[in-house]
């Protein structure tokens, strides 16, 4: 499967067109010298103008830019993740990367060359890039060992301007893990994305400082925190640059993503069928404000929770979960199908099968007609049972009427021959 990921990722490397991934020299007045750049920026970006972009900042963008891209390129395809605004920074062109990201043994903090590129990328780069492109709230930026570690100054700060951070292989100066847990225990933003891998490759020391910082986050059960740690102990620390970012994408992203098993076994299993209906509409409107994509919600999403809307409460809630859908697929013959089981459910056969035979009339393929067919036949089965089922009723009813008439009279006659006879005996 590794190896699989890597062909394809290599692939997409070189599948991707000059005019979207193009260079820069950025000057910086903070640093006071320009700075190579390298910029993706997706194909869909001029098509499609009223739409907005995550953003992902790569320190170490000299050896982190392609390989981050290439897997980018490949989730989106499978639209496991949305498009990307993606900035590489070079950091090794002049050695400029020991000075960008030291650290005060004193204070623990960046100093000097290092908190003037602290300033670059949150103050200059970042302004440049919400003026130069349509940014998306989310944001992400990502560090191999030493930059991992500086990109959590970024975290710490009192409000971060990045909703997911990349520790890939992260060296931890000795004071980050006390940033770290001062800073995240108290974190109350909107939900924040961390990530961390390692293993044996690290070494022993490196291996379990690494840990530690991971297990203290977990520790911490804040709810506004979504932590992942990858440990591959079989790789080398090249290989595992590889291996982490699928990772990655596939935390960072998972609120984008269609509905996988994990996620319908711990967020949606447990819910009422309107509370379902909710969760599904409140993943899509997070996708749009988030990931800037107005996406419909997936079939694939729709059918992930019809058990609970079909299996709770009678059914109760199909018909609302089939006029949802019916707004978004019009086209699709999937909300005829739930309304027509409403009625069917309630026991209103006609109203049943009129939904279904509209249905039937939008399906172009010959199984799937076969099967929707199915619904069709066996309502109108029951349909025709109850149309019995009432002639029979009509008949019985009729014949209780005649029998009460018959009763009716005789009981008149009775009376009538009672009151003759009183008359009779009042004479005498």
């Amino acid at each position: 499967m590794n190896k699989l990921i890597f062909i394809l990722t290599f692939l997409l490397m070189f599948n991707v067109s000059a005019q979207e991934v193009f260079f820069k020299n950025f000057h910086s007045e903070e640093l006071g010298v320009d700075r190579t750049l390298k910029i993706y920026v997706p194909p869909s970006y001029e098509k499609e103008n009223m739409r907005f972009y995550p953003l992902t900042i790569l320190l170490d963008g000299d050896f982190l830019f392609d390989v981050y891209l290439g897997n980018t390129q490949m989730f989106a395809q499978r639209d496991l993740a949305p498009e990307q605004i993606i900035v590489g920074i070079f950091q090794s062109e002049n050695n400029e990367r020991a000075s960008d990201i030291a650290v005060d043994k004193v204070s623990g903090l960046p100093f000097d060359n290092s908190e003037q590129f602290y300033r670059f990328v949150r103050g200059e780069l970042l302004d440049w890039l919400e003026s130069e492109y349509r940014l998306s709230p989310f944001k992400t930026i990502v560090g191999a060992t030493q930059t991992a570690n500086f990109i959590n100054f970024f975290l710490i700060e009192k409000e971060s301007v990045f909703d997911a951070f990349v520790n890939i292989n992260p060296y931890y100066t000795p004071d980050m893990p006390v940033f770290l847990e001062n800073a995240l225990a108290a974190f109350k933003q909107n939900q924040m994305y961390y990530y961390i891998n390692s293993g044996r490759y690290n070494g022993v020391e490196l291996n379990k400082k690494i840990e530690q910082v991971a297990y203290m986050i977990k520790g911490l059960e804040n709810p506004n925190i979504n932590i992942k740690f990858d440990i591959f102990d079989n790789s080398t620390k090249v290989s595992s640059i590889g291996q982490a970012i699928p990772g990655v994408l596939d935390h960072i992203f998972s609120g984008y993503a269609y509905i996988s098993q994990e996620e319908f076994q711990t967020n949606i299993k447990d819910l009422t069928p309107l509370e379902a209906i909710d969760f599904l509409k409140k993943k899509y409107i997070d996708i749009e404000y988030l990931f800037g994509t107005n996406l419909k919600i997936r079939e694939r999403d729709i059918n992930a929770i019809e058990g609970i809307i079909i299996d709770q409460e009678n059914g109760k809630y199909l018909a609302e979960f089939g006029n949802m859908i019916r707004d978004l697929y019009p086209e699709s013959p999937l909300s005829e199908y739930y309304i027509g089981m409403y009625y069917e459910k309630m026991g209103k056969y006609s109203l049943a099968l009129k939904n279904y035979k509209n249905g039937y009339s939008k399906i172009k393929n010959d199984a799937e007609a076969e099967a929707f067919f199915k619904n069709i036949e066996r309502v109108q089965g029951r349909a025709d049972e109850l149309i019995q089922m009432e002639e029979i009723q009509k008949i019985d009813r009729e014949n209780r009427k005649d029998e009460w008439k018959e009763q009716k009279k005789a009981e008149q006659e009775m009376m009538e021959k009672y009151r003759r006879k009183e008359k009779k005996d009042d004479k005498n």
